[in-house]
């Protein structure tokens, strides 16, 4: 039933949404909604098929011309506020204050920081690698951020 009906309803919407994504996407949904409404028993006559998915196509068109128009609208009504944000206030990380604070960390402090950051491991995996219970690297990491933060800021 997919084979017979997905391309129809591809040509439809390349037809009227002049996008090929957009036709995939149609395809995809109505071919979707016409098989929930085959096994709820909201399709009077089976046997007409391809007119009800002819009308589906009809209004999924139309809902996603509405939602372009509607955005279109909200675009120009709001987009001058959408404006990128000015620069932030804070001044940019010294990446070589950053490697003496990570340097000053304990080796095992470091090594949680790095495997929990930079290879992006979980508590867990990080745990059974360095010997430590899940929870006892989180406290480690809180801990050791706690401390590379004081250090960046320059307090003790």
């Amino acid at each position: 039933m997919y084979r017979r009906l997905a391309p129809r309803v591809r040509l439809y919407g390349l037809r009227h949404l002049r996008d090929p994504a957009a036709a995939d996407d149609l395809a995809q949904d109505v071919v979707l909604m016409t098989f929930d409404s085959l096994r709820a028993g909201k399709v009077r006559e089976p046997e007409r098929i391809a007119s009800f998915v002819l009308g589906t196509c009809r209004r999924v068109v139309a809902n996603v011309r509405r939602g372009a128009v509607r955005r279109q609208r909200l675009l120009e009504r709001f987009g001058s506020e959408l404006e990128p944000a000015a620069e932030s206030d804070e001044p940019p990380l010294d990446l070589d204050r950053l490697a003496r604070c990570l340097e000053g960390l304990a080796e095992r402090e470091r090594s949680v920081v790095v495997l929990s950051f930079y290879a992006e491991r979980g508590s867990d995996d990080i745990g059974a690698e360095l010997g430590l219970s899940p929870v006892n690297v989180r406290v480690v990491r809180h801990r050791a951020i706690a401390r590379l933060r004081a250090c960046l800021e320059g307090t003790p």
